[in-house]
């Protein structure tokens, strides 16, 4: 394997490439610009790219679920997210072709060596969110820390679309993160990075930086400056 001595994992929200009106090439276009300039940067550096589902997922679920006239099995709803983000990763795939490694990870019981500066990930098996499959990267390549991107741009010590006094935490620990959001995941869960894979990542150490979309502020996180979002750890 490359001797890569920085590695970061981004979960990249499935919203954010296919968000309800379809797939988002400015956000993509974005991101390759991104990552590119980054490796540029520093030669060490070596990325892993985790893709949601988004709202392909939903539409695939919907339908089905119209069409058979009751709603789906849980298993069928995951499997559906499943094939949505691995649809996701062939697409980020194809953007850094010239610089990923040819496979995607979607089986995360096997160890690939990638020499690579660019990995994609997708999903794997039911019960398992893009964010735990995230988590999985960091216990089998090394890593410590994961940015998560999404719609949201810091976690809320409540649902801020619940109570109006619901206020952003710049930092929390995994304990009391963990009570904000429950334990129980279920396909298509909406929350800042999903309960399991919150579980798994305070089991391994691994801290989260929940920072939204915005590229202006994820650089001013890799310049070590002061940024937008929520460290989770």
């Amino acid at each position: 394997m490359a001797n890569y001595s920085e590695k970061i994992v981004m979960s990249i929200g499935g919203s954010l490439i296919v968000p309800n009106g379809g797939i988002n090439s400015k956000f993509l276009k974005d991101l390759n610009k991104f990552i590119r300039g980054q490796l540029a940067k520093n030669k060490n550096r070596q990325f892993f790219l985790i893709t949601g589902g988004g709202m392909t997922t939903r539409h695939y679920q919907k339908a089905a679920s119209d069409v058979i006239g009751r709603q789906l099995t849980e298993d069928d709803l995951d499997w559906i997210g499943i094939h949505a983000t691995r649809l996701n990763g062939h697409l980020l795939r194809t953007i850094f072709r010239d610089i990923a490694h040819p496979i995607i990870i979607d089986d995360y019981s096997t160890i690939r060596k990638p020499t690579e500066p660019v990995i994609v990930g997708a999903g794997w098996k039911p019960g398992w969110s893009t964010d735990y499959d995230a988590v999985l990267v960091c216990e089998d390549y090394g890593p410590r820390t994961v940015i998560n991107l999404s719609n949201i741009s810091q976690v809320y010590n409540k649902d801020p679309k619940k109570f109006t006094d619901a206020k952003p935490l710049d930092q929390v620990s995994w304990a009391d993160f963990r009570k904000i959001i429950g334990d129980k995941w279920s396909p298509g869960m909406n929350a800042p990075f999903d309960p399991i894979a919150a579980k798994k990542a305070q089991e391994l150490g691994v801290k989260v930086i929940l920072m939204g979309k915005d590229f202006d502020n994820i650089r001013k996180y890799f310049k070590g400056e002061k940024f937008l979002g929520t460290v989770i750890e």
